[in-house]
């Protein structure tokens, strides 16, 4: 009799043993295949994205100054975008505008003048991330690195490639965290921070 309650006791150990690690493998498949996405994926969601709207802060190294600013970034297409000085305070509401294939400034109160040649890169098309991913996809050095909690994609500009830029994404969220612009041949370097930013690929 006894024997027969210490087999049924192991039996149903045994029974409840399986049952724990077919749901432990069952949970460990759907953390993986869940809403997390791949980091191809993830990568891909970036290269086809469609709009975008961020504010950056910008910082810009180079051997003869440090300029830092913050950036309202609208993207609607690669005709139809801009860009918008939030800070420094003696160039706020400077807006870099891109319509049909121009490239304009726009503020009446300031000497337009003066930012061409005090705030390098603010005036060309570099802080914008579409201008990172045309350089993606067209450099022939653009990979994609990853960790455990982000994907750093690097390339090349198209233009010139000893300008470096390397993306860095966060893979929780599928959203860039800051960019790095590095350009051998001024020796400048451009960080940028992004503080918000929503891309959608749809």
């Amino acid at each position: 009799m006894k024997n027969k309650k210490i087999i049924f006791a192991c039996c149903i150990g045994i029974l409840i043993l399986i049952v724990f690690l077919i749901c432990c493998f069952l949970m460990t498949k759907n953390l993986k295949t869940g809403n997390n996405k791949s980091s191809q994926e993830v990568v891909e969601n970036i290269l086809n994205m469609k709009t975008y709207e961020a504010v950056i802060e910008v910082d810009v190294k180079s051997n003869k100054n440090e300029n830092k600013y913050v950036i309202k970034q609208i993207y609607n297409n690669e005709e139809d975008s801009y860009q918008e000085v939030l800070e420094p305070s003696n160039i706020k509401g400077v807006k870099i505008i891109k319509k049909e294939g121009e490239l304009k400034l726009e503020n009446t109160n300031l000497n337009l003048v003066s930012i061409f040649e005090n705030y390098e890169y603010l005036s060309e098309n570099h802080l914008d991330l579409n201008s990172f991913i045309s350089d993606y996809k067209e450099s022939n050095y653009s990979k994609y690195k990853e960790s455990a909690d982000e994907i750093r994609m690097e390339t090349t500009s198209k233009n010139d490639s000893k300008i470096e830029k390397n993306l860095y994404i966060n893979k929780k969220t599928g959203m860039p965290t800051r960019l790095e612009i590095n350009d051998t041949n001024k020796k400048n370097a451009v960080y940028i921070l992004y503080r918000e930013v929503n891309v959608n690929s749809k």
